[in-house]
């Protein structure tokens, strides 16, 4: 596994996303991480990871980011605050590119929604 680690780049797609989601480990997920400047993985990081993988395993679907951190008793906003982004969660997870609408829901999902959203309708007197 160490040759693979030092040789990330050969196991991604242009993209980032890892190829073949069977050569992950958690050391080349340390690593993935350590490059997208993901410094520490905590162990809330790997119930997140862990979780990410058993869903897309079982499903191949992408999890509402909000719903993964309640069902984990975790901060509504937790992938963003531990990974940065889902993008960053799913990519340390070692799993492969999702496709062009999920990448987009992923990059959406980036950012906490802000306080008090325009989308909410306006009161009216």
């Amino acid at each position: 596994m160490h040759s693979q680690i030092s040789n990330i780049p050969a196991l991604l797609d242009e993209r980032g996303f890892i190829v073949d989601p069977e050569v992950w480990s958690r050391d080349l997920a340390l690593a993935i991480a350590a490059e997208l400047g993901v410094s520490e993985l905590t162990e809330q990081h790997w119930e997140i990871v862990d979780s990410l993988r058993g869903r897309y395993y079982a499903t191949g679907n992408l999890p509402v980011q909000h719903t993964l951190c309640r069902e984990l008793d975790m901060q509504d906003h937790c992938i963003v605050e531990l990974f940065h982004g889902l993008i960053q969660a799913w990519k340390i997870a070692g799993l492969p590119d999702p496709g062009e609408e999920a990448r987009s829901y992923m990059q959406d999902m980036s950012e906490p929604p802000a306080q008090g959203r325009a989308s909410q309708a306006p009161i009216k007197d």
